[in-house]
Order: C-alpha cells, then sequence, then structure tokens
C-alpha cells in the first residue's frame, strides 16, 4: 500500500474517531437514554403518574423480584389482620429455590411476620405461602394479580409467580414494563388503601420472628441499599434472575415532590451496582429539573356566550341574551399544580360553543377546558352554564311592551 494511501486511511479513521466520541445532543434539562445501563428505564412523578423519562419504558420485560411489591400489597389488601392469620408451608412452597427462608412442608407461621420475609429478604417460599394463603393456590393468586394490574392501568403485565421466577402460562411469559413496574410501586406507597402498612414493611431495617411451634427463630434484614443513599427514600425492591438482569425499583420524596424509578436489565453478573447509579442518576435528575407550577386558567372566569331566541333586559332596543359560562370551582381550588421542567408549557384548549339556543338552565353542562403537555391529556374540568335564560316568547313580548309603554307616559 502506497504511503498517500495509508496516509488517507488513517485520516479517515482518525476523522471517524472523532465523530462518534461527539456528545449526543440534547436540549437543556433533558436527559439522555445513553446515560443509563438498564434497558428499559422509567422516571415517573407519583402525584400525577405522568412518566418523566421513559427508556423503552413500554418494553416488555421480566421483572424478577420486583414482581414482590404486587405480593405484599395484594396481601395486604385481601387480608383482614395479616398478624392473626396462620399459613401453612406446602410441599410448593417446601420446595422453592434459593433465596428462601428455609420452610419445612407443614411449618406454620402469621402471615404478617412473612411479609417482612418477603420484602426484606425476597424469599420465595414466603411468597408462595402468602399467595396459598390469601388465594388458596399460586394459580388463584396470579390470576388476582393480573386483575390489579389491570385495575390500576398496567398495559402489559403479566404474572405467572408470586416470586418473580422466570416462568411462563397460557397468558405468556411472566413479564412487566419499566413504565407498569412504576405504576405498581405508585399504587402501593400513594393509592392503596394498605399504603401504610406497605411503607411501614418496607422501610423496615431488620425484623425476626418464630414459627407458630417457636421451634426456629428467622432473622430478616432489608436488602434495599437506596433506603440510605438518598434522603427521602421512602421504599424500594430489588429483583434478580438468570433472563431477568438486575431489577429495581423505588421511590424518593423530597419537599412536596415524589418520584418513582422503575428499572429491568440493568446489567448481568458482576454488574449488581448498575442499578444503584442508575437509579440515583434518574432520582437527581428529577429533583434537579422538575419543580411544581400552577397552571390554572383564572382568566377563564367571566366568559360568557350568547343565547340565541333569549329573553334580554333592554327591549325594545336592539340586545341579545347571553349566559355566563363557569367551572364551577370555589375559589380554593381553582389551582392546578404540575409537576414540570423549566422548558415544558402546559397547553390549555377550551372546547366551548360559539352560541347557545334558548332556553338554556342553569349547570348544564356546555363544554370543557383541557391542559395537555405534548399532546398527553393532563386534566380536563367541565364547564357550566352560569344562569338559566328563557327563550323569547308571546307572553314575554307583552311585558315588555307594556313596559316600555308605561316607561313612556
Amino acid at each position: 500500500m502506497g504511503k498517500v494511501k495509508r496516509l488517507c486511511l488513517a485520516a479517515a479513521a482518525a476523522m471517524i474517531l472523532v465523530v462518534s466520541s461527539v456528545p449526543e445532543v440534547r436540549a437543556e434539562g433533558e436527559f439522555a437514554a445513553s446515560e443509563l445501563y438498564a434497558k428499559s428505564a422509567c422516571l415517573m412523578d407519583c402525584d400525577s403518574g405522568r412518566v418523566l423519562f421513559g427508556k423503552e419504558a413500554d418494553t416488555p420485560l421480566p421483572m424478577a423480584s420486583t414482581t414482590k411489591i404486587m405480593t405484599c400489597i395484594l396481601a395486604l389488601e385481601k387480608t383482614e389482620n395479616p398478624a392473626e392469620q396462620v399459613v401453612t408451608a406446602s410441599a410448593n412452597a417446601a420446595a422453592q429455590p434459593k433465596v428462601h427462608l428455609g420452610v419445612s412442608e407443614g411449618q406454620q407461621f402469621y402471615l404478617g411476620d412473612l411479609l417482612y420475609s418477603l420484602m426484606l429478604e425476597s424469599h420465595n417460599d414466603a411468597a408462595v405461602m402468602i399467595a396459598e394463603g390469601v388465594a388458596g393456590s399460586v394459580e388463584e393468586f396470579a390470576r388476582q394479580m393480573n386483575e390489579k394490574a389491570q385495575e390500576i392501568g398496567c398495559t402489559d403485565t403479566h404474572f405467572v409467580t408470586p416470586n418473580g421466577l422466570d416462568a411462563s402460562d397460557e397468558g405468556g411469559a411472566h413479564h412487566t414494563t419499566a413504565s407498569d413496574l412504576a405504576r405498581i410501586m405508585r399504587y402501593c406507597i400513594s393509592q392503596s388503601p394498605k399504603a401504610a402498612e406497605f411503607l411501614a414493611i418496607t422501610q423496615t431495617t431488620s425484623y425476626s420472628f418464630w414459627d407458630l411451634e417457636q421451634k426456629s427463630v428467622f432473622d430478616c434484614n432489608n436488602h434495599n441499599a437506596f433506603l440510605s443513599m438518598m434522603d427521602g427514600a421512602l421504599s424500594g425492591k430489588t429483583g434478580f434472575t438468570a433472563q431477568a438482569g438486575y431489577c429495581y425499583v423505588g421511590a424518593v420524596k423530597q419537599d412536596d415532590r415524589c418520584f418513582i424509578v422503575a428499572l429491568l436489565a440493568c446489567g448481568w453478573p458482576n454488574n449488581k451496582n448498575y442499578k444503584w447509579s442508575d437509579t440515583r442518576k434518574l432520582m437527581e435528575y428529577g429533583l434537579e429539573n422538575y419543580t411544581y407550577r400552577d397552571v390554572f386558567d383564572n382568566s377563564f372566569q367571566g366568559t360568557v356566550v350568547k343565547v340565541e331566541n333569549g329573553q334580554y333586559e333592554n327591549y325594545p332596543e336592539e340586545g341579545e341574551a347571553s349566559a355566563e359560562l363557569t367551572l364551577n370551582l370555589p375559589e380554593e381550588s381553582r389551582h392546578l399544580k404540575m409537576l414540570l421542567r423549566q422548558d415544558e408549557q402546559v397547553e390549555v384548549s377550551y372546547q366551548l360553543p360559539e352560541s347557545l339556543e334558548a332556553p338554556v338552565t342553569a349547570g348544564t353542562e356546555a363544554g370543557r377546558v383541557d391542559y395537555s403537555l405534548g399532546g398527553q391529556l393532563l386534566a380536563s374540568y367541565p364547564v357550566y352554564i352560569g344562569q338559566s335564560v328563557e327563550r323569547i316568547d308571546y307572553r314575554w313580548c307583552l311585558e315588555q311592551l307594556w313596559k316600555w309603554y308605561c316607561g313612556k307616559s
């Protein structure tokens, strides 16, 4: 190869190197997907449920033991008094692989104790015992898990097991998406009637309990390192299987802002700490860039619309009837706080009639005001007619003529 050709090839290689090293271009305040190890990730605003950042957030993937947040909340909701409900280890529960409590068939526990085993140590046999104790079988409990997932708005989640071990059934493989996993965590910590109980369990540092015969004592320690990583850490659950890789879902609350991070396929051995790096990056991005703004449009109050053929006051001069439109909201409710990045602007659109046909009745819905961001509807308020307007009729005309005549005489 000639000297000139070699120089040209070297120059081309150098140019490729320079081009490939150019950082990803993004708008100020945005977060780059390339900054994360996770294949799938979601940052969610806990208050509204809005996804603030997603990286393949709707891609279905196995989720390992993050499954157990659904197991825990469902058991709390379905059980009147977990601290007193006795569950017995079946052969199926005793056969579950590590990580496990190591129960023997026939051994009995209080379900409330097993919830700490489930969430702190992530014991697979505890999950099966809970499922069988609540629903009678793993299959029925999984059906209830899927029913709950649909109820809270999950779009691509399918539960087969209560512990998250890789499995499939006629409905498909055990899986969720990062956005769905965040939705489930949001439900667990803020929407469920048992949210306080869920938080109390998942925030516990250590817990010890006996079986009912008091032959064995079990010690559980919380493996959610995120609880001590950031101020305001609320809850979380780790997970790992050979198919799922390392997974995590957690929440943090600082001031009046609460963020949820869900990660799927965030590395495999020996990359156990990738999930903590990604979680911190996303949480800090949310805390540094998102603040609450009141976007409520107070200028709407006092808007009027023409009422065709409606009775009016200044007869016989030319006049027209009109009616005020109202949101029918008290002053203290005329606020709409949204967690927004500085460059985000909420669009307010009005779906209102150009005119109304008499008669119209006060309190009748006449339209709506929509608040949206990036094409996503954030809030919608119905608009009502503020006062009634009767239709012009023969009697009204006579009354107006008489008033006019009296005024002239």
